[in-house]
């Protein structure tokens, strides 16, 4: 579903040039959910930019399914976005002037779907997610988990076959950010693909593998070489049944 081919993002020129990503090879497969860890400054909301088609790449490609979206052009990129990526941001962008269900409703409107069903697909997600009956508040009205799982509806809503998620439960307790990988998970499981970065070990154990970024280079945890450093608790496989209850 997501494959980037040695793929090098570089910021600004001369003594202040940046290499945020080196080199990079990832893929993401239907039905499989992909965690991303790595210290500050590795690289990850940076994979996560070009996986999405927020960013193009300095070299290499990045492809979504058929389409290699780092050749298409802002325009091409945005509309590819709409259709097939939901991306979860870590600081959650809902527009304050709508309710939840408009936020949700809003890209599938954009993307030329009618207001009537656009906002019955948007009940759907909220409802799968847990909270349709948080449809007609606004984002002041609702908590911090509240506002994190309608942005996740919004990222779910319509026929989206790649999630990003960039620290999806960095602003929650440990008790409604494992009900938010809860769902990330059941999406996967439905056919979709994940693509996750997170900090903490507990919830990239829900993921089916885990890479680990340094330095703008992508190391596969599940490689002999990989370095034991990154490795020592940090989460890897599956979530067991304990981190349900």
């Amino acid at each position: 579903m997501l494959e980037l081919t040695a793929v090098t993002r570089v910021h600004g020129e001369g003594e202040r040039r940046v290499v945020a990503l080196r080199e990079a090879d990832l893929q993401v497969r239907l039905g499989e959910l992909v965690a991303v860890m790595g210290p500050s400054g590795s690289g990850k909301s940076t994979l996560l930019n070009l996986a999405g088609g927020l960013d193009t790449p300095s070299s290499g490609e990045v492809q979504l399914g058929k389409d290699l979206i780092s050749h298409l052009d802002a325009a091409g990129r945005a509309a590819l976005r709409r259709r097939r990526v939901g991306y979860v941001f870590q600081d959650l962008n809902l527009i304050p002037a709508l309710t939840a269900a408009e936020n949700v409703s809003l890209p599938r409107e954009l993307d030329g779907v009618g207001a009537r069903e656009a906002r019955a697909e948007a009940r759907a997600a909220l409802a799968e997610v847990g909270v349709l009956e948080l449809a007609d508040r606004f984002p002041e009205e609702m908590s911090g988990g509240q506002q994190q799982r309608v942005a996740i509806a919004r990222a779910l809503v319509g026929p989206r076959r790649l999630v990003l998620a960039d620290e999806p439960t960095g602003a929650l307790d440990s008790h409604t950010g494992e009900a938010v990988m809860r769902v990330l998970r059941q999406r996967v499981d439905a056919g979709a693909a994940g693509l996750l970065v997170t900090h903490d070990p507990r919830f990239a154990a829900w993921a089916d593998r885990t890479i680990y970024l340094r330095d703008g280079v992508v190391i596969d945890g599940d490689r002999d070489d990989c370095p034991t450093d990154l490795l020592v608790g940090a989460g890897r496989g599956r979530a067991t049944d304990d981190l349900d209850d």
